[in-house]
C-alpha cells in the first residue's frame, strides 16, 4: 500500500513537471499574426489536436516538415522573438532566417525558413493584417513588408531584399485593440491594419515585426499569401519544393511515433578534378512510410551539376520529393539536381529531400555521387 501511495505521488510530480516545461515558453512569450496566418500558427491550427496524423505528410507537407523539426515551434506559437535588438532588425535577422527571427532559441523554429508549398491564404491587393497581442504588450510600432514581384516563396528562401516595407504603423497602447472572445486560446486583443501591395500577383510572403511596448522584445512572423492573377492557391496535396541555401544549417527532425533513424553513409568521391560525394538520413519513420534527406557536397573543384544514385533493398519507393528531380525504375533510384541547386562553389553542399512508402524493414542505402 506505502509503494502504491509513493508511485502515484512520484506520477503526479511527474505530470507536473511536464506541465511547466510545456508551458514555461508560453508564459513568457504572447503574439502572432493570425490573419494570413504565420507559418507556426496556422500549423497549430490545423493540426494542434491531430500532429501525429502521417497524412499531414501529403495533404500539409511544408506543416508536416516543421512538425517533425520540432513540434515546440508549433505549440509555442507566440514566442518567435529577439530580444535586444535595439531597432537593429537587419542586424540581427541575416537573410535566409527571416521567418525563424534569426533561428531564435537555437534550432526551434529554424523549419520556418524551408521555401515550398506553404498554405497560402487568399487576398486581394488591398487587404488587411490581423495580429493577435496576447498579453497586452502594446506595441511602439508594427512594420510590414510584402515581398517583391519575382520573388518565389516556393523555391526561395527569404531574404531583406526580396522585401517591399508598405506599412508602419504609429504606437499602440497596452491593451488597445479588439478582444478575442471567440477562441479561448487566443484570449487577448488583435489589430487589423489595413495593407496596400499593388503590382502583385500569385504567391507572395506577407513580413510582419512588432515591436512590443513593455521591453526591447521584437516579434518576426512569415505569412504566405496568394494575390490574383497568379493562379488559384495550390491545393495542400501539390508536392512541395524546397529550397536549401547551398550551406543551410542543419534542421533537426522528430518523428510522430519513434526517434529518427539517422545513419549517415558516405559515398566515396568520383575520379577527377570534379566530384562530388551524397550522404542520405532517415529522418523520420511510421507506419507504411518514412522521410530522407540526401546531403550532396562539391569535391575540391567547383561543378554546375550532380546525379545521386542508390537501389533501395526492402522494397522502399519514393513518393514526393523536393530539391531534386527524382526518377525511379523499379528499386533503382536517381536524383538530379534542379536549377537552383545544381551549381557548388569547391566544398559547397546542398541538400534534397523526399517521402516514401515502405512495407518492412528500411535500411539506408548505398549511394553514389557524379558530377559535372
Amino acid at each position: 500500500m506505502v509503494l502504491r501511495i509513493l508511485a502515484v505521488a512520484m506520477a503526479g510530480a511527474v505530470a507536473l513537471t511536464v506541465a511547466l516545461v510545456v508551458t514555461q515558453d508560453t508564459a513568457g512569450a504572447h503574439g502572432s499574426t493570425i490573419n494570413p496566418a504565420s507559418r507556426n500558427y496556422g500549423c497549430w491550427k490545423r493540426w494542434g489536436n491531430d500532429f501525429q496524423n502521417p497524412n499531414m505528410a501529403t495533404q500539409d507537407p511544408m506543416c508536416w516538415q516543421a512538425w517533425q523539426a520540432d513540434p515546440n515551434a508549433m505549440w509555442n506559437w507566440n514566442g518567435l522573438y529577439r530580444e535586444g535588438v535595439a531597432g537593429d532588425h537587419q542586424g540581427h535577422v541575416p537573410s535566409g532566417q527571416l521567418c525563424s527571427a534569426g533561428q531564435t532559441g537555437g534550432v526551434r523554429y529554424a523549419a520556418l525558413d524551408n521555401p515550398g508549398n506553404w498554405q497560402a491564404t487568399n487576398v486581394s491587393n488591398n487587404f488587411n493584417v490581423t495580429v493577435h497581442d496576447q498579453a497586452l504588450h502594446g506595441a511602439d510600432y508594427f512594420l510590414i513588408y510584402v515581398t517583391r514581384q519575382g520573388f518565389n516563396p516556393l523555391t526561395q528562401r527569404l531574404g531583406w531584399s526580396n522585401l517591399e516595407l508598405v506599412k508602419e504603423t504609429g504606437r499602440y497602447a497596452p491593451g488597445a485593440g479588439t478582444r478575442e472572445t471567440g477562441d479561448p486560446v487566443l484570449g487577448g486583443v488583435s489589430n487589423t491594419i489595413a495593407i496596400s501591395a499593388p503590382g502583385r500577383t500569385g504567391r507572395h510572403i506577407v513580413y510582419v515585426i512588432w515591436k512590443a511596448s513593455h521591453s526591447d522584445q521584437n516579434y518576426y512572423w512569415c505569412s504566405d499569401v496568394n494575390f490574383p492573377g497568379g493562379g488559384s492557391n495550390p491545393t495542400p496535396t501539390v508536392t512541395p519544393t524546397r529550397t536549401p541555401t547551398p550551406t543551410p544549417t542543419a534542421t533537426p527532425t522528430r518523428t510522430p511515433t519513434a526517434t529518427p533513424t539517422r545513419t549517415p553513409v558516405p559515398t566515396t568521391p568520383a575520379d577527377g578534378p570534379r566530384s562530388c560525394s551524397a550522404t542520405y538520413t532517415v529522418t523520420g519513420n511510421w507506419s507504411g512510410g518514412f522521410q530522407a534527406d540526401v546531403r550532396v557536397t562539391a569535391g575540391s573543384a567547383a561543378i554546375s551539376g550532380w546525379t545521386v544514385t542508390w537501389t533501395f533493398a526492402s522494397g522502399q519507393a519514393v513518393s514526393s520529393t523536393w530539391g531534386a528531380n527524382i526518377t525511379s525504375s523499379g528499386s533503382s533510384v536517381t536524383a538530379r539536381n534542379v536549377d537552383y541547386n545544381g551549381s557548388l562553389g569547391a566544398g559547397g553542399s546542398t541538400t534534397f529531400g523526399f517521402v516514401g512508402s515502405q512495407t518492412g524493414s528500411n535500411p539506408v542505402p548505398t549511394l553514389s555521387c557524379a558530377a559535372v
